[in-house]
């Protein structure tokens, strides 16, 4: 994040300058991109929340949001390597529906051990992945046209198996990977006393951790922000934490697949931030050529990009087959045009070498929510559509205006 008050070592001691001009708006211009759709999103819960007479922030319904769109928000994780790195996968609601039938295969049919049916499911869409992915990294055929091919072939795929028929039900500990919630061994009554008390520990965690990389930044005479800046952001975070985790609390605590989702969110953002692999990715979609001159093995780098995506891909069809308690031909559809949307509102460049695991997340939950509170309100499917395809249209268009205003 860009910082706007400046740090100068004068006699050993650090000095702070504060810059010109209104305070507010200069950290808003700064951090445009990073702030503009967590404003969006916010904006959206209120308006729906107003619209719906409270009904979208009720403890029950935001459990819903989250159980309801776990699966984009997985595929929008791998999605944004994908895009990062220049390309866009059209498949992974096909491969996600083909493995939910494979794993309702192993586990109705053959009664497979659930832990041996979610392992030889998620292998099996690593191989589809790199299946993809080597046509993309080492044939050289776009991968549009790659992805575009395994969305019919995986979508024909699992019709074939399931032979037109859902099948269920599957055993219940498959069941409470998507829809269970972590035991309270407090053993509160009208309250999940450990939801709160995972809530002070991550408070606890986020202050020590800001405070700790604020003292480093300083160490090294880096810009950083105001100090009351950075206390009030503190407090709003602390207080977002607690509030929602409070509202988790009220109804049956936190969600298994909630502790699946940071899991994933908190490795992905380490790989991409920290990572020499995640740098790579990110050199690749600003420049390939450049990345390949440097000495980045992009052919390796984007075979893996799509193994991985392969790997979320079937982690998305088995949460989704696991909430439904069914595998259905029609699982997955769309899937593909909600996690592409979910990156590119959450700030992921259409031309690749953008974009961030947050961002992707803040993306899945806009459309989630839009989803949601227009639910509630009884729009149609076919509102539905559309109002989403104009949010997606003015993110790009946003993007684009963006990238042509900086050059």
């Amino acid at each position: 994040m860009e910082t706007i008050t400046h740090k100068t070592a004068e006699n050993g001691k650090v000095a702070e300058r504060e810059p010109k001009g209104n305070l507010l708006s200069q950290l808003f211009k700064n951090n445009m991109r990073q702030y503009s759709m967590i404003l969006a999103l916010v904006s959206i819960m209120i308006l729906f929340q107003v619209l719906t007479d409270g009904i979208l922030l009720r403890p029950l319904n935001i459990t819903n949001l989250i159980l309801q769109n776990s699966y984009i928000l997985v595929l929008a994780i791998g999605m944004i390597l994908v895009i990062i790195t220049g390309h866009i996968d059209l498949s992974v609601g096909s491969i996600a529906a083909f493995i939910g039938a494979i794993s309702a295969i192993l586990m109705v049919n053959h009664e497979v051990p659930t832990a041996v049916a979610i392992i030889i499911s998620l292998l099996i869409g690593a191989l589809i992945g790199a299946w993809q992915g080597f046509w993309v990294a080492y044939v050289k055929i776009p991968a549009f046209i790659v992805t575009l091919a395994g969305m019919l072939l995986f979508r024909g795929l699992t019709m074939v198996v399931l032979e037109g028929k859902s099948i269920a039900p599957f055993p219940e500990a498959f069941q409470k990977i998507s829809s269970g919630f972590i035991p309270d061994v407090f053993g509160g009554a009208s309250l999940h006393i450990l939801t709160l008390v995972i809530g002070a520990l991550l408070s606890i965690i986020l202050i020590f951790n800001e405070l700790k990389t604020r003292k480093t930044e300083i160490k090294y005479n880096f810009d950083v922000s105001p100090t009351g800046i950075f206390i009030l952001k503190i407090i709003v975070l602390v207080a977002l934490i607690n509030v929602f985790v409070y509202v988790l609390a009220t109804y049956e605590g936190i969600p298994n697949i909630l502790v699946i989702l940071a899991l994933l969110i908190l490795a992905y953002q380490f790989i991409t931030t920290k990572t020499i692999a995640g740098r790579h990715i990110y050199a690749i979609g600003g420049n390939e050529k450049a990345a390949q001159l440097s000495g980045v093995k992009t052919k390796r780098v984007t075979f893996w990009v799509f193994v991985n995506m392969g790997v979320l891909s079937a982690l998305s069809g088995l949460l989704f087959a696991a909430r439904l308690n069914a595998a259905t031909p029609r699982a997955g559809n769309l899937f593909e045009l909600d996690a592409i949307a979910a990156c590119f509102i959450g700030g992921a460049s259409a031309y690749g070498g953008i974009g961030t695991v947050p961002g992707a997340i803040i993306g899945g939950l806009v459309m989630g929510v839009m989803n949601n509170g227009m639910s509630i309100l009884g729009l149609g499917i076919d509102w539905q559509q559309g109002i989403k395809g104009l949010v997606l249209l003015a993110a790009v268009a946003f993007d684009i205006y963006n990238k042509n205003k900086s050059s």
